[in-house]
């Protein structure tokens, strides 16, 4: 059985979508910089720090009880989601604490936890 294969054929004669679609698009630069910031989030590590920073400012000891995992794991993460500006931390004494970077990350986190969930 052959498959059918997907063309264009018809062309639009009252109106194009395809310029008004390029017009639309943000920058090249733009949209790999917004593929990084997704990236950060497709390690599920990653993504429970994040979610136990939505609770709780967090040292990365507490983290990794919390985590149930090495402080060590907690924090190559940790350096990885602060490049990524995710996170931000403050120094308390000689304790390091994290916390998520802004808004935006609670809400990026919020949407896809309601998409997951759906």
């Amino acid at each position: 059985m052959d498959t059918p294969t997907e063309t264009c054929c018809q062309h639009h004669l009252e109106h194009n979508p395809t310029a008004r679609v390029k017009a639309l698009l943000p920058q090249d630069e733009d949209l790999l910089d917004l593929a990084d910031l997704f990236k950060l989030f497709s390690d599920g590590t990653r993504v429970k720090i994040l979610y136990a920073l939505l609770e709780s400012e967090l040292c990365v000891c507490d983290l990794a009880e919390v985590l149930n995992m090495t402080q060590s794991a907690i924090s190559h993460q940790l350096r990885t989601l602060r490049s990524g500006k995710m996170v931000k931390f403050r120094r308390g004494g000689s304790t390091i604490y994290y916390s998520l970077a802004d808004d935006h990350i609670f809400r990026i986190l919020e949407q896809g936890m309601t998409h997951v969930k759906e």
